[in-house]
C-alpha cells in the first residue's frame, strides 16, 4: 500500500495502472476510519483491480468550525486499517494542495440538497460537491463507494455527478451498526460513555416505529419517533422527516410514495449523529 499526499504524484501513479487496463475504485473518506469505513474499501477491493481511499478533512463542508476542530483525527490507525483491508493508495493530502486558492464554485444541486440536512447545516452539501468533485477530477475512478447512513449526500452526489457529466458510478452501502444497534460513525468517538450508553435509543426508536405503520399515519409515526427521544435528557432530535427515496421531499401520508425513508438527526450533547431507516416493507 502507498500513501501519497501530492496530486501530481497520484495521478501518475493512477495513469499507470490505467495503461495496464486496470479498474479504479475510489473510498472517499474523512478519516477517524470504523468498521463501516472497511466495509467500503473490502467491497471496493473486491470489485475493481486498484482500491484508492481519500483521507482528508474536508473544511468547505463544515458549516460549524467547533465541529471541524474537534472532528476525530486519527492517520497512523487509519492507514494500519486500510493496509489490512487491502487498500493500493491511500491519498492523504494537505489543505494546501487541495485548496491552493479558495473554491469558490456554486453547483445547483436542485431539491435534494435543500431539505434536512441542506436546512440545518447551510452550505454543507456545496462544500461535499466541491470536494468529490475535485477528488473525482483526480481518481477518475470506474466506482465510488459511500455508506448509507449519509442517505441525503449519496443523492446530492448523484445529482452532482449528472451535472458535471462525470461517468463514475455511484455504489452506495448498507449501514454498519454497533453491536447495540447505532449506526457506525467517526463522530462516535467523541461520546461519553454516558452517552455512548443512551444513543442506541435513536436506532431502536427508528426500528421500533416500523411496526406501526401502515396503521398509524406519518405524523403519528415522526411524533412518536421525536417524543420518545426527546424523553431521554441526553438527546435531542434537531429534524426527523419522512421523505420519498428518490425525491427526499417529505411525505404526508404513505400513499404519496412507495419507498418511504425516516431521516433524524439527533444531538446527543455537543455530538450530532445522524441515522436513516425505511419504511417500505411495511408497505407491501
Amino acid at each position: 500500500m502507498k500513501v501519497i499526499s501530492s496530486i501530481c504524484e497520484l495521478r501518475n501513479c493512477l495513469s499507470e495502472e490505467r495503461q495496464n487496463n486496470k479498474t479504479i475504485g475510489f473510498v472517499p473518506t474523512m478519516g477517524a476510519l470504523h468498521d463501516g469505513h472497511i466495509s467500503l474499501v473490502k467491497r471496493c477491493v473486491e470489485e475493481n483491480d486498484i482500491c484508492v481511499t481519500s483521507i482528508f478533512v474536508n473544511p468547505t463542508q463544515f458549516n460549524n468550525k467547533q465541529d471541524l476542530a474537534t472532528y476525530p483525527r486519527t492517520p497512523e490507525n487509519d492507514c494500519a486499517l486500510l493496509k489490512t483491508a487491502g487498500c493500493d493508495y491511500v491519498f492523504a493530502p494537505t489543505e494546501k494542495e487541495m485548496y491552493p486558492e479558495p473554491d469558490t464554485r456554486i453547483f445547483h444541486l436542485g431539491p435534494v440538497a435543500e431539505v434536512m440536512e441542506g436546512v440545518h447545516r447551510p452550505g454543507h452539501f456545496n462544500g461535499v460537491a466541491q470536494i468529490v468533485s475535485k477528488l473525482f477530477d483526480i481518481i477518475e475512478p470506474d466506482k465510488a463507494y459511500f455508506g448509507e447512513k449519509d442517505f441525503q449526500q449519496i443523492a446530492v452526489i448523484r445529482v452532482m455527478v449528472k451535472e458535471l457529466n462525470l461517468q463514475t458510478e455511484i455504489v452506495s452501502c448498507p449501514i454498519l451498526r454497533e453491536v447495540n444497534g447505532l449506526a457506525m460513525s467517526s463522530r462516535n468517538m467523541r461520546l461519553t460513555p454516558e452517552q455512548h450508553q443512551k444513543a442506541p435509543l435513536i436506532a431502536h426508536t427508528l426500528k421500533e416505529s416500523t411496526t406501526f405503520v401502515p396503521e398509524k399515519n406519518v405524523q403519528e409515526v415522526i411524533d412518536y419517533v421525536v417524543n420518545t427521544i426527546n424523553n431521554e435528557p441526553v438527546l435531542q432530535v434537531e429534524y426527523f422527516d419522512i421523505v420519498d427515496r428518490n425525491t427526499l421531499q417529505s411525505v404526508k401520508n404513505w400513499k404519496e410514495t412507495t419507498d418511504p425513508v425516516g431521516c433524524i438527526a439527533v444531538f446527543c450533547g455537543e455530538v450530532r449523529l445522524i441515522d436513516n431507516i425505511t419504511y417500505k416493507n411495511k408497505l407491501s
